[in-house]
C-alpha cells in the first residue's frame, strides 16, 4: 500500500495516531463488539507540556488536533473515525489498521 493513502495532512496524521495509541488502552475505550470500533470514552489528561497514553509520552504541540473539530471531520468523511449516536466518537477498523508512519516520531518512551 502506498504511504497515506487517504492523503492525510500533517495535524490529520498526528491525531490519526494519537487515537490509535488511545485506542490500545481499556481505560479510554471500549469496543464494539459489533463493529470491531474502539469507542472513545475519555482521552488522556494533560500533565504540563505533554500527556501519557500507556507507557508513551505525548508532546502538547503534536495533540493539538485532538480539540480540533476539523480534524475529526476530515477523518470522518475518510471513515477513519465515526461519530456515535451518543455522541461519542469511535475509532473504525480502518481507522485501526491505517499505518500513519509517524508513529515512532510523536509517541516517545516514558521515563517516568
Amino acid at each position: 500500500m502506498p504511504p497515506n493513502p487517504a492523503k492525510l495532512n500533517a495535524l490529520q496524521l498526528k491525531t490519526l495516531t494519537l487515537l490509535q495509541e488511545v485506542a490500545k488502552h481499556p481505560m479510554y475505550v471500549t469496543e464494539d463488539a459489533a463493529t470491531g470500533e474502539a469507542i472513545i470514552q475519555m482521552l488522556p489528561p494533560a500533565h504540563g507540556n505533554h500527556f501519557h497514553i500507556g507507557s508513551v509520552v505525548v508532546m502538547g504541540k503534536d495533540a493539538t488536533g485532538l480539540s480540533n473539530q476539523a480534524v475529526w471531520k476530515a477523518l470522518g468523511r475518510k471513515g477513519l473515525v465515526a461519530e456515535r449516536p451518543d455522541g461519542k466518537a469511535s475509532l473504525t477498523s480502518a481507522g485501526k489498521d491505517y499505518d500513519t508512519g509517524i508513529r515512532d516520531k510523536i509517541l516517545h518512551s516514558s521515563d517516568h
